[in-house]
């Protein structure tokens, strides 16, 4: 028996790495050093039920044997768990982590140490590993079988059906009897036999982590869910028993609870001998007495649940670990004993900061392979959802793969993705079995959460293709295959949900480095007068429209060929005015390219000061602009007519759905169909930025300021159509991120803010996504769904509503009091400017609303009416959580999501965008090539960049038909690198969000600024009184 550095741990029997994250410890701390002496060998009962012996000295402290357990198990999440044991008298204890073992284990030899939950989130969706959801399932599990967890028989059939599919797999009477008859998972198992076997029926395709998912979706509504029970007495003496949850002190007579004291009502824990005190914040309004006195069997007993109430408070209420108290001069008075570990908000900030990587583990019940990613860079934080959900398959270990250097990635039969350590000969891999794998183009899909670059391994389309789609092994910067020791992307994991339609930006950073000669010397032979610079951006985002124009006109037109689901109608609104579009642009982009090749000095021609001129050009093709106005005028029609058939024909919507998922289409589909009308815009802000630059005697002015007047008429035409169906085109966005509501999309309503906010609740702060309109605030929690939406919970009206800061009254930074005529909500806001954002916001919505005609009709007539009193809005999230038919639809099969929309950035960057910001980020939109640098890398890799939706997307070269990767920047920094950096370059600016840091070079002074301009405005929102002062300049 050798030490514990020296155990194998269930992953690296696997073949996985060693996990260096220790679970109690802050991201980049080590363990302590272990304490020298004799060791001590201690028998730890897993959850499972399988026994293992740690040494550890006699003098550790009980923390090096719980990181121990931890680190045997690579358990990164193991804040949640504790070690329990019987002491000297019987009574069973948590293990100190700051005692010596040896003070708290009398006879290690005669005791066995359980290795079990300790704290019980308030939703499961909290802990983000797999391996911690297992292990919640298998307490529930045991739970079940002692009887602790009691329940009716409904949900008791329910619960070990999913046990059931976890184990043994898809249904089959035979087996399933057969199983049932050698496993007892619950007392009286037989009466439920029946039922066990009819509800496993309706679980078929489900992996077993999604069967762990829904076991904790069905458990954690239950009453007795988490709870463990503490005798005790009333002052009546009547026989009560104590409990503790993540809301507060629960009493419980028998099994039913008959009271429950929230952490925000109680002022002071304490216990005098064997009497329990809880002293009550004082209420008006409460008939309960300032202190509350309980007795309990003994003074162990007390001290016991006494020290698990001040755990728990920290655990769930505290932002980080309380500090030590200071030693007493001369004498002490109390208990010294104080929570020991990282606090829920410490152990959710490390998982989202990626520190930690993911690895395998082996279900010891189930007869099902479920082994979680090998990916060696931090998988992605937040994980929220199932592992294997996307499509219901099942994951298994791989023999191998057949593509050059065994890293095919195949769509329909299997999937394998080489790990980091994988050798040239041998590709461990992981395969995706096909069940229930219906996607046409095959993706695998994985969140945007807090990671950036999202791969999308899907280079063998099952679907034929429109003309020239890109088919191609996973792929470098060269275009060439990944070769045999590949470093994933961040969010590359089968444990992930959905994915944006975007293939890493090559996170080795390998291939093609431009040498710092090559470029300065590429550099001076171009010219350096600005008017260049700005012909060139017209040239470089004249490319990107176009590309635009044909994810209409070739691939939405080709996927529409080849399934007779759209009307004809609707096919002659949208194509033929697109045609003659992108037809025109061909040609003024070959007009705009053959004026810049004389510029550079690239052609023959003599007299190069007729040709260093743009003017000319754009007042040409401007006019002939105006001719195709007919067809521009078309397209808010066209907007309107699709999503009006998308709503009544269902086949359609599949079409546009399933479209949107393909590679080609990284922005909303109905986004696409706006970029004419906003690159109107674009010719008039490059237009503008010409005539400023010119003096007014120069030879292009005269042409340049033609055509700003020419341009500005059609814009001004225009204007009105554009704002009206860029709020249209954002209300039918927003309806896909949201489940729950129907009419969402009503004449008159409009959108202003969306973001992510702390909602107060008896549960503590919770975060929720809000949405705010002129008629209305909803709230919302992520879903929990294959498609990843946001499930309504509350809708305030604004009629009525007023809005007042409240951080005194409830000592949380940041918090505002929402008082509408039916209910008041208390959020908090992650800074004081996001608090700023949106109390300016609301309190102009609600001035729109007053001067309305009147309150407004509820979205969903169906709705439950939500009266409750500001007192009792704390538990309105548990009723509309809490109800157990809801857990059979949570992972329906429903169609996939894009996770990368601008409302899922929120939701992971904590941030919130509104619609002045996303008017202002349709006006900046910009591309043309940068050179990137990633923190640790030496090279520059040259990259085509499209700025556009807040985002960054990543091309290999301009010709290509999908970005290889995305940034989304919101949240980020933008900083121009300092001295310390090394960066000894012009034109550089850095990006950098908590551990991601990215370099950027641009090739001018010019490019520099305007790179910084556009990102600017997506990593700082302006305030709305700015934004409002800069439209009204530049009057449309």
């Amino acid at each position: 028996m050798g030490e514990i550095e020296q155990r194998p741990t269930p992953g690296s029997r696997l073949g996985a790495p060693e996990n260096s994250g220790i679970s109690t410890l802050e991201h980049g701390q080590k363990p302590p050093p272990t304490p020298s002496g004799k060791l001590i060998s201690i028998k730890i009962q897993m959850l499972d039920d399988t026994q293992e012996a740690f040494e550890v000295p006699q003098r550790a402290p009980g923390k090096v044997l719980l990181d121990a357990v931890c680190n045997h198990l690579n358990l990164v999440e193991g804040d949640y768990f504790g070690l329990e044991f019987p002491d000297h008298k019987k009574i069973t204890v948590w293990l100190d982590l700051l005692k010596p073992i040896v003070k708290q284990i009398r006879r290690p030899k005669h005791v066995v140490v359980k290795f079990v939950v300790k704290f019980f989130p308030p939703d499961h969706t909290q802990l983000q590993e797999e391996l911690t959801r297992y292990l919640f399932a298998l307490q529930v599990k045991q739970d079940l079988a002692q009887g602790r967890l009691t329940c009716n028989d409904t949900s008791a059939a329910l619960l070990i059906s999913h046990i059931v599919q976890s184990e043994i797999g898809d249904f089959d009477e035979a087996s399933d009897r057969e199983h049932l008859a050698k496993n007892k998972y619950i007392p009286q198992q037989d009466a439920l036999e029946d039922k066990i076997v009819e509800y496993h029926h309706n679980h078929i395709g489900q992996t077993p982590a999604e069967s762990d998912f829904q076991l904790l979706e069905i458990a954690r509504r239950l009453e007795m869910y988490g709870i463990r029970l503490h005798p005790a007495k009333d002052r009546e003496g009547t026989k009560i028993n104590l409990a503790v949850a993540n809301t507060g002190i629960l009493v419980f007579q028998g099994f039913t609870k008959i009271n429950a004291f929230n952490w925000a009502k109680v002022r002071k824990l304490s216990f005098k001998r064997k009497r329990f005190l809880i002293k009550l914040r004082p209420d008006s309004n409460s008939s309960y007495q300032d202190t509350l006195e309980f007795l309990m069997a003994s003074r162990d007993f007390c001290k016991s649940f006494w020290k698990i109430c001040v755990e728990h408070h920290a655990f769930f209420r505290l932002f980080e670990e309380p500090k030590p108290k200071p030693k007493p001069v001369l004498f002490s008075r109390g208990s010294s004993f104080r929570f020991s570990g990282r606090t829920q908000k410490q152990v959710l900030d490390y998982v989202k900061e990626g520190g930690h990587k993911k690895v395998q583990f082996e279900r010891k019940h189930s007869k099902i392979h479920s082994i979680r990613s090998l990916a060696m860079q931090p998988a992605e934080p937040n994980s929220e959802v199932p592992k294997q959900a996307q499509q219901n398959a099942s994951l298994t270990l791989g023999e191998g793969a057949d593509s050059p250097g065994g890293q095919s990635c195949q769509q329909g039969k299997e999937l394998n993705v080489c790990a980091e350590e994988c050798g040239p000969h041998q590709s461990p891999a992981l395969q995706k079995s096909p069940v229930g794998n219906k996607k046409a183009d095959g993706a695998i899909k994985a969140t945007v959460e807090e990671e950036e670059e999202v791969v999308k391994d899907r280079t063998q389309q099952s679907k034929p293709q429109p003309p020239q789609p890109s088919t191609e092994l996973s792929i470098n910067s060269q275009g060439g295959a990944v070769p045999t020791s590949v470093i994933l992307s961040p969010n590359l994991s089968p444990d992930t949900k959905q994915a944006s339609p975007l293939v890493s930006p090559l996170l080795n950073d390998q291939p093609c480095p431009r040498t710092d000669d090559e470029e300065e010397g590429r550099r001076k032979r171009f010219p350096t007068d600005k008017a260049y610079f700005i012909a060139k951006e017209v040239s470089t985002t004249e490319r990107t429209y176009l590309k635009d124009l044909e994810v209409i006109t070739s691939w939405f037109q080709s996927a529409v060929s080849k399934e007779d689901s759209m009307p004809e109608t609707l096919k002659s609104l949208i194509f033929p005015n697109f045609e003659p579009l992108h037809k025109f642009h061909t040609n003024f982009l070959k007009e705009i390219e053959q004026r810049l090749a004389l510029w550079e000095g690239r052609s023959n021609a003599h007299n190069k000061g007729d040709c260093q001129r743009i003017g000319d050009v754009m007042l040409k093709n401007i006019q002939a602009m105006k001719q195709l106005a007919a067809h521009l005028w078309k397209h808010g029609e066209a907007l309107e007519a699709l999503e009006t058939s998308i709503r009544s024909s269902r086949r359609l919507e599949n079409l546009c759905r399933d479209f949107e998922l393909q590679k080609v289409c990284y922005l909303p589909l109905n986004t696409f169909l706006l970029r004419p009308l906003h690159r109107l815009m674009h010719y008039k802000q490059v237009l503008e930025r010409l005539c400023k630059h010119h003096p007014p005697g120069d030879a292009d002015f005269r042409d340049c300021r033609a055509a700003l007047a020419e341009i500005t008429e059609m814009v001004a035409q225009l204007h009105g159509t554009m704002i009206k169906m860029e709020n249209f085109q954002k209300l039918h966005e927003l309806k896909k991120d949201l489940i729950g509501i129907d009419n969402l999309v009503i004449p008159g309503r409009e959108f202003i803010r969306l973001g992510s906010l702390s909602k107060l609740s008896g549960k503590g702060l919770q975060q929720r996504m809000f949405f705010l309109f002129n008629d209305v605030l909803l709230y919302t929690s992520r879903g929990l769904t294959a498609s990843n939406q946001f499930k309504v919970h509350g809708q305030l009206p604004l009629y009525g509503m007023t809005i007042e800061e409240s951080e005194d009254e409830w000592g949380v930074p940041h918090c505002l009091t929402l008082r509408g005529q039916r209910q008041s909500i208390i959020v908090a806001a992650s800074s004081r400017s996001e608090m700023e954002k949106w109390v300016e916001d609301i309190q102009m919505a609600i001035d729109l609303a007053e001067k309305s005609s009147g309150p407004t009709p509820e979205f969903l007539a169906s709705s439950p009416p939500d009266n409750k009193s500001p007192d009792e809005a704390a538990a309105a999230d548990q009723e509309s959580e809490d109800d157990l038919s809801a857990s059979r639809t949570s992972l329906e099969r429903q169609a996939p999501h894009r996770g990368n929309t601008m409302v899922h950035v929120c939701w992971h960057r904590n941030t919130s965008v509104s619609m002045v910001d996303f008017s202002v980020a349709v006006e900046n939109q910009l591309s043309g090539n940068l050179l990137r640098k990633f923190k640790n890398s030496n090279g520059w890799q040259k990259l085509w960049v499209v700025f556009t939706n807040f985002c960054l997307f990543f091309y290999k070269s301009h010709q290509d038909n999908h970005p290889l990767a995305s940034l989304p920047l919101l949240g980020y920094s933008l900083t121009i690198p300092s001295e310390s950096e090394d960066i000894h370059k012009d034109y550089v600016f850095k990006l950098h969000f908590k551990s991601h840091v990215y370099y950027f070079r641009a090739e001018s002074e010019y490019t520099f600024e305007r790179w910084m301009d556009v990102i600017r405005s997506a990593t700082s929102s302006a305030s709305r009184a700015h934004v409002l002062s800069h439209k009204e300049s530049h009057v449309y």
